[in-house]
Parts: C-alpha cells; sequence; structure tokens
C-alpha cells in the first residue's frame, strides 16, 4: 500500500510538471504575439510619400479635393483619425486613386467631396496605392479591433485578386484604361509593392491573422500566379536573359511603352526593385535562382564608370508640366562609384534618353530642359541587388557566382 501511495504522489508529481511546462510555454507564445503586436502602434508614413508628395506639390482641377494652405497632418500615432481617411478615401469597387494624402486633417466640406466620389472608379496601383492602405488597415485593425477597417483591408485584397491578369500580371489602373496604363507595370513598384503585401500576409506577418484559410488560399494562387510573369518578361533579346522594363504588353509580355518619353527598354531601376524582391524569396525554385543570376550578370556587365550626374542651378523655366529652376550636367569622375542609366536601348544595349516627343537620344544632354532636370535617368539601385548578392549566392546558389563569370 506503501509503494502504491508513492507511486500515485509520483505519477501526480508528473503529470502537473507536464502542466506547469506547457502552460509556461502556451504563455510564452501569447507572450511573443502580444510582443509582434504591440510593435504595431504606428502607421508608417514613409509608404505613402509618393502619393502626398504629389498632393502637395501639383495642383490638380480633376481631383476630388486638393491640399489647404497650412497642410495640418496627422502623427503616425493617431492611427484611428489615419484609418478613417483611408477608408473615406476608398473606392466602392475596393482600390483607392491617387495622390491624395491619408494622413492630412481634412475638413468636412472636403470629406463630403471625397465621399460623393465614390463611385468614379480611378483605383489604381501607381505611385504606392492600394496595397499601401490596406498594409496600414491591418495595422489599424490589429491595434484597435474595429471590425471596419478589417472588412475594407479585405474588399481592397479582393481588389486585387479581381485586377490581376490571368497569365500573373497586374496593370497599373483597374478597371482597365484604353492606354498604356493596361500593361503590365513595373515602374513605381506596382508589381513590387502588390507581392511584398502578399508575401509578408502568407509568411504570417501578426497584423494579417484576421484573413481566413479561405481567402488566404485565393491570395496564394494569385502570388503563385504572378512568380512565372516575372520569370516570363525578362528580357532576352541577345540570347541571354537581361533585365525587364518598366512596363510590358499584357498579352505579348514584350516591353512596350509607358508615358510617352518612357520606351520600351531594359529598365535598371524597376529591374533592381524585382530582383531584391525575387531574392527574399526562401528556398526559390531554379527558375527564380536563374533568373536572379541573369540579371545580377547583366547589371555588372550595364555597370558605367567614372560617371557622376550633378545638379547646377538654372534660370527659372516654366512649362505646362513643371517649373525647373536647376538642370542636370554629366561630370566625369576617376572617384564616382558605378552608376546606370534607367533606359539601355533593346537589342544594342546602349544606355538611352527620350524626349516628351518619343524620340530616343543616346546622352543626357541632347534631352529637353524640363525633362532631363525632371526625371530620374541615371540610377544607383543595381548596386543594392550587387551588395546583396553574395551572401543570396552563397545560400541558394553556391555551385555559381556569376560575378565571378565576368
Amino acid at each position: 500500500m506503501k509503494y502504491r501511495t508513492q507511486w500515485y504522489k509520483k505519477k501526480f508529481c508528473r503529470k502537473i510538471s507536464i502542466i506547469v511546462i506547457l502552460m509556461f510555454f502556451s504563455q510564452l507564445i501569447i507572450a511573443q504575439k502580444t510582443t509582434a503586436v504591440q510593435k504595431i502602434i504606428t502607421i508608417d508614413p514613409e509608404p505613402f510619400a509618393d502619393n502626398s508628395g504629389h498632393w502637395y506639390s501639383v495642383f490638380d482641377k480633376h481631383n476630388m479635393i486638393n491640399a489647404l494652405p497650412g497642410k495640418p497632418r496627422y502623427k503616425p500615432t493617431e492611427i484611428t483619425c489615419i484609418a478613417d481617411n483611408i477608408l473615406l478615401f476608398q473606392k466602392n469597387n475596393g482600390g483607392w486613386p491617387k495622390n491624395y494624402d491619408v494622413f492630412a486633417k481634412l475638413t468636412n466640406a472636403q470629406k463630403d467631396s471625397v465621399t460623393a466620389a465614390k463611385e468614379i472608379l480611378n483605383t489604381t496601383f501607381d505611385n504606392g496605392s492600394t496595397y499601401t492602405q490596406i498594409a496600414a488597415l491591418a495595422i489599424a485593425y490589429t491595434a484597435t479591433n474595429v471590425v471596419k477597417y478589417k472588412m475594407a483591408a479585405l474588399k481592397g485584397l479582393s481588389y486585387i485578386l479581381e485586377s490581376q491578369y490571368e497569365n500573373g500580371g497586374w496593370p497599373q489602373y483597374y478597371p482597365l484604361e484604353s492606354n498604356y496604363s493596361r500593361c503590365i507595370t513595373y515602374n513605381d513598384g506596382v508589381f513590387v509593392g502588390i507581392m511584398e503585401l502578399l508575401k509578408d500576409i502568407l509568411d504570417g506577418k501578426p497584423q494579417y491573422g484576421f484573413i481566413d484559410s479561405l481567402f488566404l488560399e485565393k491570395l496564394e494562387s494569385a502570388y503563385k500566379k504572378a512568380i512565372p510573369c516575372i520569370i516570363k518578361t525578362q528580357i532576352n533579346d541577345t540570347g541571354k536573359p537581361t533585365a525587364w522594363c518598366q512596363q510590358h504588353d499584357e498579352i505579348s509580355l514584350k516591353p512596350a511603352w509607358a508615358r510617352k518619353f518612357e520606351p520600351p527598354s531594359i529598365c535598371n531601376k524597376e529591374s533592381a526593385d524585382l530582383v531584391i524582391f525575387l531574392m527574399s524569396i526562401d528556398h526559390p525554385q531554379k527558375e527564380i535562382i536563374d533568373a536572379v543570376q541573369n540579371a545580377v550578370a547583366w547589371f555588372q556587365k550595364s555597370k558605367i564608370y567614372n560617371t557622376r550626374i550633378k545638379t547646377i542651378p538654372a534660370p527659372r523655366m516654366v512649362t505646362p508640366f513643371r517649373v525647373s529652376i536647376s538642370d542636370r550636367i554629366v561630370v566625369t569622375d576617376s572617384t564616382a562609384p558605378p552608376i546606370w542609366t534607367r533606359y539601355y536601348e533593346l537589342n544594342t544595349h546602349k544606355p538611352i534618353f527620350c524626349n516628351r516627343d518619343s524620340k530616343i537620344v543616346y546622352s543626357l544632354a541632347d534631352v529637353a530642359r524640363e525633362r532631363r532636370d525632371g526625371y530620374g535617368w541615371y540610377t544607383y539601385a543595381p548596386q543594392q541587388v550587387l551588395d546583396k548578392y553574395h551572401e543570396w549566392q552563397m545560400k541558394w546558389a553556391s555551385d555559381r557566382d556569376v560575378l565571378k563569370e565576368e
């Protein structure tokens, strides 16, 4: 009897120990999740900078509202105020228009004007629109549990699903317009912005915990459909894949014109953004590895040395497009780091530039001053890829270093 009692005591103690351990780890997991959520206490204005920058710098008579003098804005910690603004600007189809500041403190009259335009579907991904608002609403819902923010975010995600082409790409505007915005758009971070949002959701970022499994399957399908689109649009015009254009025809997938000064070409700025995204993918498939390797080899090959772009003062010049008060010139400098032009000509791979008349020129000096000073013709973006390449290559492609093959 004595031994049986001791046996029961030991068994009871073991059960208690197991329960205590399970409770400890349960509390640890809860604490970790709580900590992750508690970090989400602000809405970062940086992703909205392109939108707000355009709103404050350009008075557009077609806008629902324009910025008022004084420009009062909400602080990043005023989450519900910002989120309410985001809901205000959301259109009936779930998307958002571009070039408004969701951090702006609006008057009642301004709010009425925005509300009255809900049915005008000028919804877009351009300038960081729509996917940025969805991400902010997810933060707002996580921080407040206010259901309207969750529902608006889900409506925005449905807009992303609806606007995707069957080939995996996204247009710049949806509903589709009868111009270049129908093209699959890599320009201004459109494609990458959407993909980064979907990747964050599929990676289980805590602010997206409200998305149910059925909806997650739809988002995963859209994400998986988009990857082959990136691979198929990588430009191969001389027998070897290089990089990408700003926009690709939505049917043929070939490089396409965007604005009149944005020609079909190899576009290093947008390509660098795409490659950095591809490099962020865990356990990449062979086609992704090959795409990164080919792009890295292209960035290495297309470097321009001994060149610096200098901004200089210039007489004030008013044009129908903008006011210019400076100019840009190319300076020879042996100490300058490598630089790249934004555009390289298809087939010849020469650096090119373009005027508003769509005529290609081969030097910055031959671009009209308003465009020369008002557009990013040179970029250092590929260097960001080259800086990350060695670590990525050792992890996912250790048998081949394309930088040593050059």
